[in-house]
């Protein structure tokens, strides 16, 4: 009887034993088949299910400049027209008055760098606006063996920027107006120990005399870009620049002015940008070099601000000139040069008085002459003390 017990203990024993393997074990990989579930999704919502989306809205099912663009999102034609008035001929307007500083009024300019070597040269100033904003720039960089077409397309390849500049985490164009070339576009930029950068900027392009082109850029809204959270907004973004060639040399120059309130902190970011800068722009310059033809090709293959290039208006395209043609010279953006007036009718009339006195002299009349002669000459040598000669200052 006693050995009948043990042998039942014996066989519950090891049939528990058993049992609770089995579920042991039933338990294990239930775990391990849920962990791979877990992974695979995540990999699937991060990697492959953004990548389907960009397919799908990428699909035939859009229109045809939509499959030379993967970026591009066509609105209803309801909505096109909202575009229109965006950026217009006034803007291009109020620009060639800032590049040529003719509206700047009593602000005061401040240095902030003036570099050059082989390639390039650069130039930059800021001032604080009187009547409050973000800090303006005006900088000039000029290229050497460059083009303008060729600056142009460099300047407007968003693409290909995203290749060479490290703080372009993404862009994309959101719509483009056929009727007067505006186009909208939405960037991210990412700065250090800050939170990323969102940009919904409107742009249009024109072309003046002698391949002269001008950019101009604003902050909008877009129905297709609402705000996120894990973005800052930037709420001000005003920029243009002016793209000519310099007068007698294989070079061109970009004239920039830009004023944006990205929420950093006025000083730092001044302060940032003046040590950094030099570096950014020839980093710039060496990806300038590299732009190959291919690009181009690509870039106007595109509907965009480039293939929509709108004329300047001549009542403004008039009053352009190419770097050279009033003297200026690309080598001296950081000093000031001053140019003498041509003499005037009363300043010849006077040298004429001068010589008449000195020929009566000459011929007999040593009194009265002289005379009318030094004391011509001592009025002249006191105006000088006083007064000194008129100029014009080009800065």
């Amino acid at each position: 009887m006693e050995k009948m017990w043990t042998s039942k203990l014996l066989l519950s024993q090891s049939s528990s034993s058993l049992f609770w393997r089995e579920i042991g074990s039933g338990w294990v990989t239930y775990t391990l088949a849920v962990v791979t579930l877990i992974f695979v999704w995540q990999f699937a919502r991060f990697q492959i299910l953004p990548r389907l989306s960009i397919l799908f809205r990428n699909s035939s099912f859009g229109s045809a400049g939509q499959l030379n663009n993967p970026t591009v999102s066509v609105l209803p034609s309801s909505q096109q027209h909202r575009i229109s008035d965006v950026i217009t001929d006034l803007d291009l307007k109020v620009l060639m008055d800032s590049l040529d500083e003719t509206v700047h009024g009593n602000d005061k300019w401040e240095n902030v760098v003036d570099r050059r070597n082989n390639s390039l040269s650069y130039y930059v100033k800021c001032c604080k606006p009187k009547d409050g904003g973000p800090p303006k720039y005006l900088s000039t960089t000029t290229f050497n063996l460059c083009s303008s077409e060729t600056l142009r397309d460099f300047y407007m390849d968003n693409f290909y920027r995203k290749e060479w500049d490290k703080t372009l985490i993404d862009h994309e164009q959101l719509q483009v107006d056929e009727s007067n070339g505006t186009e909208i576009g939405r960037t991210i930029k990412k700065f250090p120990l800050l939170t990323p950068r969102e940009y919904i900027l409107a742009w249009r392009l024109w072309e003046g005399r002698d391949r002269t082109f001008y950019c101009y850029s604003k902050e909008c809204d877009h129905p297709l870009a609402p705000r996120q959270k894990k973005y800052v907004r930037v709420g001000l973004l005003r920029s243009g620049w002016r793209i000519r060639e310099v007068s007698g040399r294989n070079s061109c120059e970009i004239k920039m002015v830009h004023q944006e309130d990205a929420g950093l902190n006025v000083e730092m970011a001044k302060m940032i940008f003046a040590k950094g800068i030099w570096s950014y722009v020839c980093k710039m310059d060496n990806a300038l070099r590299k732009y190959s033809a291919i690009r181009r090709i690509q870039l106007t293959s595109v509907v965009s601000a480039i293939t929509l290039v709108q004329k300047v208006p001549l009542a403004l395209d008039c009053c352009t000139s190419k770097i050279g043609d009033m003297g200026d010279d690309p080598e001296e953006y950081g000093s000031e040069k001053k140019v003498r007036r041509k003499p005037s009718k009363k300043l010849i009339a006077n040298g004429l008085i001068l010589v008449g006195g000195v020929i009566c002299v000459a011929r007999g009349h040593p009194n009265f002459s002289a005379k009318v002669a030094m004391a011509f000459v001592l009025s002249r040598l006191t105006k000088h003390r006083q007064i000194k000669e008129p100029s014009i200052t080009i800065h």
